[in-house]
Order: structure tokens, then C-alpha cells, then sequence
């Protein structure tokens, strides 16, 4: 299975996951100068960044493994530029969602996992 259909198909699942749970998503595939947000919503008194990794079942590797400090930085970069654009109250928060997904099928999810407040703004310490 090709990495980008499999992560297509985590981004639309994630996306689904989260609705299911009452966020509202903002927007999508967000991109600035500095890299991506896979997915920004709303989820009570906060503004998510979500970084979303989708791994397969055969998968040595955990899809978290994959949210590195460089990509959290990026992400951080990009969410500034974001709240700058759109200025708004709500408390920022930085959360991964990792989807497993089957080899046969990536748009069949094995297990979705939602790491909430998975690294700070500040120190960026990984919660993982």
C-alpha cells in the first residue's frame, strides 16, 4: 500500500474520529511556509493542532514514533502563523492521532488512538 493513500485515508478517518467525539473541524491540510496541520478543530475551550500518522497493521514502527521534535516544531511554527491569521480565544493544544489501519484496506481502521496535549508549545516535551 502506498504511504500517501494510507495517509489520506488516516486523515479522513481521524477527521471522522474526532467529529464522533463532539470537535468541530476547522480546517484541513493547513499549510504555511513552515510545513502542515493535518487537521485544525475546535474541541470545547481549545483550538486542536492535530498531526495525524496512519500506520499499517505490518507496521514495525508506531504511527507517534513518526511526530518528531523537527515536525512538532514545524507544526508549532505553522500554528503561529494560523492564530495570527484567525486570532481567536480558545487555549491552543497540540494533539496526534494515530490510526491503524489494514493491509488490505487502508479506509478499514484497526485501531485509532488520540494522544491529547501530545507535546507542549513551550518545552516541547513529548507526552509519548
Amino acid at each position: 500500500m502506498y504511504a500517501t493513500t494510507r495517509g489520506i485515508a488516516g486523515e479522513v478517518l481521524a477527521a471522522r474520529f474526532l467529529r464522533d467525539k463532539g470537535y468541530t473541524i476547522l480546517s484541513s491540510n493547513y499549510h504555511s511556509r513552515f510545513g502542515e496541520i493535518d487537521i485544525i478543530a475546535v474541541d470545547g475551550p481549545y483550538i486542536v493542532f492535530v498531526e495525524v500518522k496512519a500506520r499499517s497493521e505490518s507496521s514495525f514502527i508506531s504511527p507517534r514514533e513518526a511526530v518528531t521534535k523537527s515536525k512538532q516544531d514545524k507544526i508549532l511554527r505553522t500554528a503561529s502563523l494560523y492564530m495570527r491569521a484567525y486570532p481567536s480565544n480558545l487555549q491552543p493544544r497540540f494533539d496526534v492521532v494515530e490510526v491503524w489501519v489494514a493491509d488490505r484496506d487502508p479506509m478499514i481502521p484497526l485501531q485509532i488512538d488520540h494522544l491529547i496535549s501530545a507535546y507542549e508549545a513551550g518545552d516541547l516535551h513529548a507526552a509519548f
